[in-house]
């Protein structure tokens, strides 16, 4: 029972900011076309949240744990709720410097909540190592379902507000105050080792060159993440003209992936006992 607890203490400040992050996802493209803007700007548009994502994930590690990871975590909602504040603007800077709010909050999205969870469960809690796992599939399984949902919800508001493709943004900022108020209340705080930015740096720089199939991976997984994040910028401009609701489509998209993540599971751990190779 006390696991349960704690287990769902976690998944509700956690599912409302993933719910957020997909919302900001199906009509980003479209809602800087309505802007005005030229493709070559709104791939810099794109570039600015993947790099600041980039570059802030060298050191977000280090980041989060002098910072503390519950107030990362409330820094997160933080930064992203200004973000789709931002997407208002009709200036091309603002819209910038909105899209680099999202990529740091997004990377700090995606290392402080669960090294936050993974203190709590091991040090404070002192639940066995073997149930973090369950809390994880939980956390995949709603995502997966807040994935999909997201499309049809942005798909929604947008035709049915007067405010267009910008509506999802608006209705992903009270998901973000929810996830900030939630973590800030009831969790805990804690912190990493402090360690410098360099030698942080230095230690992964280190690891990679020291075993060569961690570089190879890297490799790969960089290649794969390319593709995705080029699919990303170009699905819009290949659907819209055929007048496809891209909030159905985005809804396709993620529902084909959480079953490709079912069929994996199914493959590696069921009968047919898959190597992942």
């Amino acid at each position: 029972p006390a696991f349960c607890r704690f287990q769902r203490e976690f998944l509700l400040g956690y599912l409302p900011a993933l719910a957020a992050d997909w919302l900001q996802g199906p009509l980003l493209f479209q809602l800087l076309q309505s802007r005005g803007f030229l493709r070559s700007q709104i791939a810099a548009l794109y570039s600015c949240g993947f790099a600041s994502n980039v570059a802030f994930g060298l050191v977000s590690s280090v980041f989060v744990d002098r910072l503390g990871r519950k107030k990362s975590c409330v820094l997160s909602s933080g930064l992203c709720s200004m973000s789709c504040l931002l997407q208002l603007s009709q200036d091309f800077l603002a819209l910038a410097a909105g899209r680099v709010l999202a990529g740091l909050g997004t990377s700090l999205l995606f290392s402080a909540f669960e090294s936050w969870y993974i203190h709590e469960h091991l040090e404070r809690h002192d639940f066995p190592a073997e149930w973090i796992p369950n809390t994880f599939s939980r956390v995949a399984l709603w995502n997966s379902g807040l994935a999909v949902a997201a499309g049809l919800v942005a798909e929604l508001v947008a035709e049915g507000l007067a405010l267009g493709p910008v509506a999802p943004f608006l209705v992903a900022m009270p998901f973000l105050a929810l996830s900030g108020i939630f973590a800030g209340k009831n969790w805990d705080e804690n912190y990493g080792k402090s360690r410098s930015c360099s030698k942080a740096c230095g230690e992964g720089l280190r690891g990679l060159l020291s075993d060569p199939r961690a570089l190879l991976l890297g490799l790969v997984q960089a290649l794969v993440e390319s593709i995705l994040l080029i699919f990303a910028f170009l699905w819009t401009p290949v659907l819209e003209p055929h007048g496809i609701p891209l909030g159905i489509a985005f809804s396709g998209f993620t529902a084909a992936s959480a079953a490709g993540s079912a069929l994996f599971r199914r493959g590696v751990t069921g009968r047919l006992r898959l190597q992942p190779v």
